[in-house]
């Protein structure tokens, strides 16, 4: 008699896998979608708990806006009339003693240590070392989070430093110090929101990817309005670095010790047993079950229809243990012709979107009314970019969406090249500006998905991080192209959002492609993909 191996045509449930048949073999994308479910109460949990580090890192970036201000300045009575003009804009021409600072002498770094005209660049020299510490800091935890330390434990890393550094940098006892310090917290912070980042959207389904990821700059721009609040209600410089910075030391306490590391980097690193782990929790909280008998496998490794009965034994022993670690880092990336170019092209696009970004938002007339105010408003006005930005996402796809945002960016930063800054026009030339940021905060987080996308897990951090540390350059030129002053600046903002669209077209779409464990699974794939087209 002939043994029946369904399990559909015995009455049995469907899940149920006979020990007959060889392990059915899945890749991660393909176990979420089967059996653990794309986006559920697990994931759901996960994604909001991690993407909390986003708004730690808005705390420690932005939080220079309020520690560097220049505050307000009368002239003295005794002086009035003798030189001292209340109505001027500036206290350069004035002769010292003539005016003084209006309020307590910590309430920033510019009162307390006198960081104004010959010395005013000071101030701008610490927001751009700020910046080259991030962009540092990018491609070292990058490569750790791509290798032995995890996503997990590069995220545990880089928030203890920001507690230590932001806590140290209230004791500065004078600026140099005082820029060391935001150097060394530039260097933890660049790794925050890139760890954050790719933990809370690996283990997403493809369908859900896109959005999620879109959605972690929410929690950006929410930071940035958080902080406004805790700038209000602290405000000397040096309470306020102490009162951004606890927050990094409360988030390691209470958060950091309820979110899991990413199966994917499990997987990558050999350690399949910790993988398989979290999917099965993963099914178990979505309402789920992973049956027995299906295991995860690297999309580089033989699928399970390739496999032969005789092979089954063999495979299931493999996949009882651990197998060795599959490593890569930004040298395996410039090997492959495929990611190799892809470097590239996310580099210069990473660039061109920071410059006009960072640029714009320094550019900007500035509203005169309360700055804590003005922060606020600047963050709420990036939300509905996001927004719009993840609507379209999945249905435009991220090529077509990259380089309609980036164009239309530099639209109307051309436009505002155009337009003369005197009377009504100064109006005008305002909306073009906020137009542009509209446009290229949409582009700065839609970057985000679409580099990680397009790079495998083995060395998805490493490019992630590559591409970021050359956003930070971007913020470093920023201020530099600000300073020129005139229409000099949109026509530069939409050169760099033109060339940057050029730019994307040569990328490949990633919308419904898989999200490759291994370069040799991402070769295979692309070449698959290309021999059913022809």
């Amino acid at each position: 008699m002939q043994t029946t191996l369904s399990s559909e045509s015995d009455g049995r449930d469907p899940e149920f896998r006979s020990p007959l048949l060889p392990p059915e073999k899945l890749c991660i994308d393909e176990m979420l979608q089967k059996y653990c479910g794309e986006f559920g109460r697990w994931q759901l949990k996960h994604f909001v708990l991690t993407s909390l580090a986003w708004a730690l890192e808005a705390f420690h970036t932005m939080v220079m806006i309020f520690a560097d201000r220049e505050p307000k300045w009368r002239c003295l009575d005794s002086a009035v009339g003798l030189g001292c003009d209340p109505a001027a804009k500036s206290v350069c021409r004035f002769e010292p003693g003539s005016w003084e600072w209006v309020g307590e002498t910590a309430s920033s770094t510019v009162y307390e240590w006198g960081l104004v005209c010959g010395d005013k660049f000071k101030v701008g020299l610490v927001q751009a070392v700020f910046f080259g510490g991030c962009m540092i800091g990018a491609g070292i935890f990058g490569h750790l989070s791509d290798s032995f330390l995890g996503r997990k434990g590069s995220l545990t890393v880089v928030c203890i430093l920001n507690t230590i550094f932001g806590i140290l940098t209230s004791l500065s006892p004078n600026y140099w110090s005082y820029f060391i310090l935001r150097l060394l917290t530039g260097c933890s912070t660049g790794g925050v929101g890139l760890c954050a980042f790719v933990l809370a959207t690996e283990p997403v389904g493809p369908a859900m990817r896109g959005a999620a990821g879109m959605s972690t700059f929410y929690f950006f721009s929410t930071g940035i309005a958080l902080l406004s609040g805790i700038a209000y209600i602290f405000p000397t410089w040096r309470s306020l670095y102490i009162a951004s910075s606890i927050p990094s030391l409360l988030f390691i306490l209470t958060i950091l010790p309820f979110i899991s590391e990413s199966p994917r980097w499990y997987l990558v690193r050999g350690r399949i047993k910790e993988a398989m782990k979290i999917m099965s929790t993963i099914a178990t909280s979505n309402g789920n079950h992973l049956p027995q008998g299906v295991l995860l496998t690297l999309d580089e490794e033989p699928s399970t229809s390739s496999l032969s009965p005789s092979s089954s034994s063999s495979e299931t022993s493999c996949h009882d243990k651990d197998s060795k670690p599959v490593t890569g880092t930004l040298v395996d990336v410039i090997r492959s012709p495929i990611t190799r170019t892809r470097l590239v092209l996310a580099v210069v696009i990473n660039f061109l979107c920071s410059v006009v970004y960072y640029g714009l938002s320094l550019n900007v007339v500035n509203l005169e009314t309360n700055l804590h105010l003005n922060v606020i408003l600047n963050a709420v006005a990036e939300m509905p970019a996001y927004m719009i930005t993840a609507m379209l996402l999945d249905r435009l796809g991220r090529k077509p969406l990259t380089i309609g945002t980036l164009w239309f960016s530099a639209l109307f930063c051309f436009i505002g090249s155009l337009i003369r800054n005197v009377g009504v026009w100064k109006g005008v030339r305002m909306v073009c500006g906020i137009l542009g940021i509209f446009g290229m905060a949409g582009t700065y987080n839609l970057l985000f998905i679409y580099t990680a996308e397009l790079f495998p897990t083995v060395v998805r951090n490493a490019a992630l991080g590559c591409a970021t540390q050359a956003a930070q350059m971007g913020a470093i030129l920023a201020p530099v192209i600000v300073v020129l002053g005139g229409w000099w600046p949109f026509i530069v903002f939409a050169l760099c959002g033109f060339v940057g669209g050029l730019f994307a077209f040569y990328l490949p779409e990633t919308l419904n492609q898989p999200l490759y464990d291994t370069l040799t699974g991402m070769e295979a794939g692309q070449c698959e993909n290309s021999s059913t087209t022809v």
